[in-house]
């Protein structure tokens, strides 16, 4: 079947924290007088990711309000403090959610805009399906990347969230392109290559940190967008343009 679309999430597969969540954390604990090594901190994916498999088990839609977002994050941090020994009582956790709300402390991976200017001169359609607040629309717009992407399915303005398969079919419905005429680059096989390969889409996982090397599919596993042409048959022109 001719691929003419591609859809990507946005946290880890577009954008990230800067200069990374770790290191964000880590500078506004020491900025509030808490002596933690980076080290101490190990523990913060797998708190996150807990807290995403809560929320999509309980179909708690974290991302469809400022409210239950924060609500959200305050959990994840109140839970990073606890790990730490910290006690919050003077709302560092709020101030932690401040921290990670501000667009200017994102950006762009490096791999981004070349792969996308890739795919864009090919033809194909581009879009975003992102369990994200409201707000990514703003954040892809300050960094540049929104001029490249045909449709951005946000979950913070849909009201639906990944892995349910309906925030899928409504890309596809929007961009008129059938699931087997597209792929989807995410950075988790729960959320994102797992349930748009469901639908009939071929799933490419970007794992960046090395978190799933025996990544079995039925897709592919890569850890540079620079891959991402070869992988679906389109060659190698991003790598070349870097």
């Amino acid at each position: 079947m001719t691929l003419r679309g591609v859809f990507f999430d946005a946290g880890e597969t577009l954008v990230h924290p800067h200069p990374s969540f770790t290191e964000l954390l880590l500078a506004l604990l020491r900025a509030e007088g808490h002596d933690v090594d980076q080290s101490d901190l190990r523990v913060n994916a797998a708190i996150v990711a807990r807290h995403f498999q809560h929320a999509a088990d309980q179909g708690l839609l974290w991302t469809t309000s400022p409210e239950r977002s924060k609500a959200f994050w305050l959990g994840v941090y109140d839970e990073f403090l606890t790990s730490l020994g910290i006690e919050d009582s003077d709302g560092l956790a709020g101030r932690l959610y401040t921290q990670f709300t501000d667009l200017s402390n994102y950006r762009l991976f490096p791999d981004v805009l070349p792969a996308l200017h890739d795919l864009k001169e090919r033809g194909l359609v581009l879009g975003v399906i992102s369990n994200f607040e409201e707000w990514l629309g703003r954040l892809l717009a300050r960094l540049g990347v929104d001029g490249l992407l045909d449709l951005q399915i946000v979950s913070g303005v849909e009201g639906v969230e990944k892995p349910d398969p309906a925030i899928f079919e409504l890309a596809l419905s929007r961009a008129g392109l059938r699931a087997d005429e597209c792929v989807y680059v995410g950075d988790s096989p729960a959320f994102d290559t797992g349930p748009a390969e469901a639908l009939g889409m071929r799933g490419v996982l970007i794992d960046r940190r090395g978190r799933h090397p025996d990544h079995a599919g039925p897709g592919v596993r890569i850890t540079d967008l620079a891959d991402l042409s070869d992988v679906i048959g389109l060659g190698a022109a991003a790598r070349e343009a870097r």
